[in-house]
């Protein structure tokens, strides 16, 4: 039996078919939580939960769709009555310079990063209690200034409003609301939003690690021992914060990564 930090928990990780998603929604079951991964792809959610074993169900949804979102909450609500974790994961992003940005690519981007996380937020909330987490994938590239990459980087600084204000207005409520932002996280999306080859990938990583104070990227399971610090007892006096899982890379940060 998992006696682990989360046990009896209920967990919901969106875009949990990939990627962070995954790896976090492995650590979740890891340490005693049941997860509901949510994702586009019925056929990445079916390998998903291939993965993940007994303590997962995947629900497909889309979380731009509020309909999609309640669905998935509804789900929840019959088959668990309630949601303790709520981690907002699912995101888009990819590099493009100012002059070259669309309606299109704004609404796509702004679309999946910010309403998506506005609403997956709002639907979830009546599943919640007092002692519920609150935790929204953010980035660190929010704070960079990265060349052409405007559009990711405006949608996860709203994401850190988001935190900062949810915090309080929930407060009353005792659910806690914080950040997770990971650093250079080599998954599969960086090749499926990116565009990048696997060599490019790989000469990225080389380059980049050099600037990192720990010595390495990062991996999903940094992540996601992330999130299970700010969704469990052992985060319960952190509040409203934003916690840069990165290496130390912020804090040296050159300016010297953007796309070349």
């Amino acid at each position: 039996m998992n006696q682990g930090v989360l046990k009896g928990k209920t967990a919901l990780v969106t875009g949990g078919n990939s990627g962070i998603g995954l790896g976090t929604a492995r650590r979740l079951i890891d340490e005693g939580a049941f997860v509901y991964v949510t994702g586009r792809r019925q056929d990445a959610l079916d390998k998903a939960v291939a993965i993940l074993g007994e303590n997962a169900r995947a629900v497909r949804a889309d979380v731009t769709r509020k309909v999609d979102m309640q669905y998935v909450c509804d789900v929840i609500r019959r088959d668990r009555g309630q949601l303790d974790i709520l981690f907002a994961n699912a995101g888009s992003g990819g590099f493009i310079a100012l002059e070259d940005i669309t309606e299109e690519n704004f609404d796509r981007s702004f679309g999946v990063d910010v309403k998506g996380v506005m609403f997956t937020v709002q639907t979830a909330l009546p599943l919640m209690g007092k002692g519920g987490s609150i935790v929204i994938n953010t980035s660190i590239t929010a704070m960079m200034g990265l060349p052409n990459f405007s559009l990711y980087a405006a949608g996860k600084a709203a994401l850190k409003s988001f935190v900062r204000t949810w915090a309080n207005e929930l407060r009353s409520r005792g659910i806690r609301v914080n950040a997770v932002a990971p650093g250079v996280v080599p998954t599969e999306g960086y090749g499926k939003e990116m565009g990048w080859s696997d060599e490019y990938v790989q000469a990225y990583i080389e380059r980049v690690t050099a600037e990192i104070p720990a010595g390495r990227v990062g991996t999903v399971e940094d992540i996601g021992n992330a999130v299970i610090y700010l969704s469990s007892d052992l985060g319960s006096f952190v509040n409203g914060v934003e916690l840069a899982v990165d290496g130390g890379m912020t804090q040296i940060y050159q300016g010297k990564n953007g796309a070349e």
